[in-house]
């Protein structure tokens, strides 16, 4: 079951309809011409550690969107190794250059150390600023070398990273972007007026990163009822799921006991009950309101 257009139901219609559990989408399209994505990605960060073989096993089990981070990790190892079907994934990363001859080198050396010809998709890291953005899209800056790219078949898809909700909506607006990726979870939900309805009436699939919050939300707060148990990783990445106007959560497993964690839920493919929403839902509360600097 695809879900790309199924954009413009909001998230509490969408709750009181997937009473099924076939009704959560578990494949999303992201155009073009690429597989269907598994909702459910896997990303690697400086600061997790996952073996080439930990990549492997979440292919197998079905997840074909990887989000590379750069470094010479676990997944660029699967991906040069030929532990994975390299034809059977999207393979994702971020782009640190804001100009064209800084994104030309970074491309021809992620090419090189991921042993492949192809970056699907590719998009601008932690653009926060509009004077970034300007930079990026002046002549002679990196969209330039992204589009040329693009045109000869070595990218896919051109996207953009951002926390700043405006800012991605924005660049989004522009046109210029196939994808964009933002951070969405239980207690940053400012994306579902800032964000969701610009890229859904533009038909710009979304990836939500920090399903967790840094790890916040599946840890107390001192506001927790004296009943309450903080859910499993899971369950945080089942609450962003649940919403039409993501295409792919990603998770970013520390090791293959994490992964299998977040593996189970495949297992368990639904949308929240009424219930299990709302206390996902407070419990973000909570964590919004406890966490101090909250940007």
């Amino acid at each position: 079951m695809g879900h790309r257009r199924m954009r413009t139901t909001s998230l509490h219609t969408f709750l009181r309809t997937t009473a099924d559990s076939s009704a959560l989408p578990r494949w999303a399209e992201l155009g073009g011409g690429l597989p269907r994505a598994l909702r459910l990605g896997l990303a690697t960060r400086g600061n997790t550690h996952l073996a080439p073989e930990d990549v492997a096993r979440a292919v197998e089990r079905g997840v074909n969107y990887l989000n590379w981070c750069g470094y010479d990790d676990g997944l660029a190892r699967a991906v040069r190794e030929g532990l994975i079907d390299r034809t059977q994934v999207i393979l994702a990363t971020q782009l640190d250059s804001r100009d064209a001859a800084g994104a030309e080198r970074e491309l021809e050396d992620a090419r090189r150390l991921l042993g492949t010809e192809r970056i699907d998709v590719v998009t601008f890291y932690y653009v926060e600023r509009k004077s970034e953005w300007k930079r990026i899209t002046d002549p002679g800056g990196a969209l330039a070398a992204l589009e040329d790219s693009r045109s000869r078949g070595l990218i896919s898809l051109i996207g953009l990273t951002t926390h700043q909700r405006q800012m991605g909506a924005i660049c989004a607006k522009s046109g210029r972007l196939d994808l964009l990726m933002i951070r969405y979870n239980a207690a940053h939900r400012g994306a579902e007026e800032d964000v969701f309805p610009v890229t859904d009436r533009m038909g710009i699939p979304v990836v939500a990163y920090t399903a967790q919050r840094w790890g916040a939300l599946v840890k107390p707060t001192p506001g927790d009822p004296g009943n309450f148990r903080p859910l499993p990783a899971r369950e945080w990445y089942r609450f962003v799921l649940s919403h039409p106007s993501v295409s792919v959560a990603l998770m970013a497993p520390n090791g293959r006991r994490e992964l299998e964690g977040n593996l189970a839920l495949l297992d368990d493919w639904r949308a929240p009950s009424a219930g299990e929403f709302d206390e996902l839902a407070a419990h973000g509360r909570r964590v919004r309101h406890h966490a101090g600097t909250f940007w």
